[in-house]
């Protein structure tokens, strides 16, 4: 099984640079709401419905489809929208396009999601740059996958998400007036919102913000030797903490009002990548 997954990924590689004939090294996948179009220039789209066994999101605010340009004068690969564990896709579904850029030649990656806030300083419409995890969707994507000669199963997980990227990220917006905070994201496997006792425990552990995406695809890129970058668009408080109902609705809505200044940033640190 985990052979074919690996030779359907290589496949839909391969169709993807015979239709558009560049090697970008740098990739980025969308969260809820988020519209990177802008981001780069003379860009080529392929609907995700046209690539060899690649994962369809039936959830609002995914647009499905591939962009390939030029950013800074470098080639990116962007894909608008991700599958989830609680639409019934499995963890090899959920990581298969991580899998694909790998195979792409991507060696940079950046996540991007929606999440829920659990501290009263981080406000929606705020962006947080993910230093670490928590993984709670209590299931691994590397379970039942093999080691090889260069990779290990037992991924190192010390420095899942790069320090050097992390760090250049915080200045580059301080320097462009963009506030950004720091801190842990924790994933569910939802797809109902959690409870307060439920954010209550989550925050005790030690996590900031909460999304139901990000961690396994962090995981997966880590074994692949991708470095990896994560960034959260806050869109709402947390169960408890806010007056309002939790609406997947609004947190469309949050997001996509805050992706002018997100394809601001990501435009500058697509800049500093190495290639």
């Amino acid at each position: 099984m985990k052979t074919a997954v690996n030779r359907s990924a290589r496949d839909a590689a391969a169709y993807i640079k015979a239709k558009k004939d560049k090697s970008p090294s740098i990739g980025i996948i969308t969260g809820s709401g988020l519209d990177f179009a802008g981001l780069i220039e003379r860009g080529d789209e392929i609907p995700y419905k046209e690539i060899p066994g690649f994962p369809c999101s039936k959830v609002r605010g995914h647009k499905n489809r591939v962009m390939i340009g030029k950013c800074g004068g470098e080639n990116v690969i962007i894909l608008q929208g991700r599958v989830h564990y609680y639409e019934g896709y499995s963890m090899e579904d959920i990581t298969f396009p991580v899998k694909v850029l790998s195979e792409i030649g991507v060696k940079n990656i950046i996540l991007t999601n929606a999440a829920g806030s659990m501290k009263t300083f981080l406000k929606p419409g705020d962006f947080m740059v993910i230093n670490d995890h928590i993984n709670l969707t209590g299931i691994n994507p590397l379970r039942g996958l093999p080691d090889h000669k260069d990779r290990s199963r037992f991924v190192d997980m010390s420095q899942a998400h790069d320090r050097d990227l992390i760090n250049k990220t915080l200045e580059l917006g301080f320097g462009m007036g963009i506030m950004l905070h720091c801190g842990v994201l924790a994933a569910v496997s939802g797809p109902s919102y959690e409870t307060p006792a439920e954010i209550q425990m989550i925050r005790t552990l030690g996590a900031d913000a909460v999304c139901m995406s990000t961690i396994p695809e962090v995981i997966m890129s880590r074994y692949l030797g991708m470095k990896v970058l994560g960034l959260s668009v806050i869109t709402n408080y947390a169960a408890g903490l806010g007056t309002s109902s939790l609406r997947h609705e609004e947190v469309v809505k949050v997001a996509r009002s805050r992706s002018k200044d997100a394809v601001r940033l990501l435009s500058a640190i697509i800049k500093y990548m190495p290639v």
